[in-house]
């Protein structure tokens, strides 16, 4: 059962879009969170609202109200807040409407499918003054915040290239779901957890994409599933990144390569992380704040309690990024971002 909270404290109403696989670890999350309520569940199936409410949220008082209609969801339960975890190729319609309800965002990523969307999408953020996240891992962690602060004060000088590769068994895992389904996913395993250590990336380097040249494998589907990809960015900023989505197993592991150092880090969930300055393996690196999880820095920020560690710009870069990846893979040239 929920924990009752103060009378002084404020309680953030929240509702879930999207009730699949995922949407569980957020249910989890929100559940043991004593400052949200969860007020509502929507999903196109009421059996699959039932299942999932059984399943990850079984004696939950208040129970969540269930919709299978978004604008009923909003009109009637009312939440301050949102977790939208749908199929990618929704996140921009849920996105809009969520914001146009009036309510914070936290956004499964990838954040759109198309920075056309993005940018329209960040256009509505402003204009709407709601706080919007996207469900990102490493921004959360004491070790990229480390990274990113070694970057931008050149502890360990200027950087100068990022290399990683993720891998993981997701041809067979992900078979006949919609996740190999372009119409719903918007590509394959790039977009989906490949998007961790991409979204690591960008995040962490802070700048716009100049240019990509990509390779693809699709292995007789309709979607990525292993590739490579180098990019440029604007700063000078080089890297190079491999996706594999048919191995057994799943491992996240990235370089950040300074003039004066260099840095090996976990780039899906930040689990380990070495750092080598000139003079070799730095034993105890001081890597100070405390690791939270997406969900929990979403409702700290909503009550100021904390910066939100992603936002909308987050998504419109790395969707210049997914963009021009599709585009070189194609073509089999170098593509650079259109920015319109």
């Amino acid at each position: 059962m929920r924990r009752k909270t103060g009378s002084q404290r404020r309680t953030v109403r929240i509702a879930i879009v999207g009730c699949g696989g995922m949407a569980g670890a957020h249910a989890g999350r929100f559940r043991a969170n004593p400052d949200v309520e969860i007020v509502a569940l929507c999903d196109v199936s009421e059996e699959r609202l039932r299942a999932f409410a059984e399943k990850h949220l079984k004696g939950y008082a208040p129970a969540p109200q269930m919709f299978t209609d978004t604008a009923a969801m909003y009109q009637t339960a009312k939440p301050d807040a949102v977790a939208i975890v749908t199929p990618h190729t929704l996140h921009f319609q849920h996105g809009m409407e969520a914001l146009e309800a009036g309510c914070h965002v936290l956004m499964e990523k990838p954040m759109v499918t198309d920075s056309r969307q993005a940018r329209e999408l960040a256009k509505k953020v402003e204009k709407s003054g709601k706080l919007f996240v996207i469900g990102y891992n490493t921004p959360c962690s004491p070790e990229f915040a480390y990274i990113r602060d070694t970057i931008r004060n050149k502890k360990l000088g200027q950087l100068e290239m990022v290399c990683g590769y993720l891998s993981q068994g997701w041809l067979k895992g992900t078979m006949g779901t919609w996740r190999q389904d372009p119409k719903l996913s918007g590509g394959g395993q790039a977009y989906d957890s490949g998007a961790h250590l991409l979204n690591s990336l960008c995040w962490s380097v802070e700048s716009d994409i100049e240019e990509v040249f990509a390779f693809m494998d699709k292995h007789g589907t309709q979607v990525d599933i292993n590739s490579v990809m180098v990019v440029k960015f604007v700063n000078g900023v080089m890297a190079s990144i491999g996706v594999n989505g048919n191995c057994p197993g799943g491992s996240g592991h990235m370089v950040f390569l300074f003039d004066e150092g260099h840095i090996e880090v976990d780039g899906w969930s930040a689990s380990w992380m070495n750092v080598f300055d000139r003079n070799g393996k730095v034993k105890y690196p001081v890597v100070p704040g405390v690791a939270q999880t997406p969900n929990d820095n979403f409702i700290d920020a909503i009550l100021g309690r904390a910066e939100p560690r992603t936002s909308v710009w987050n998504g419109v870069v790395q969707s210049d990024l997914m963009d021009a990846f599709y585009e070189s893979a194609r073509t089999g040239r170098p593509a650079r971002p259109r920015r319109c």
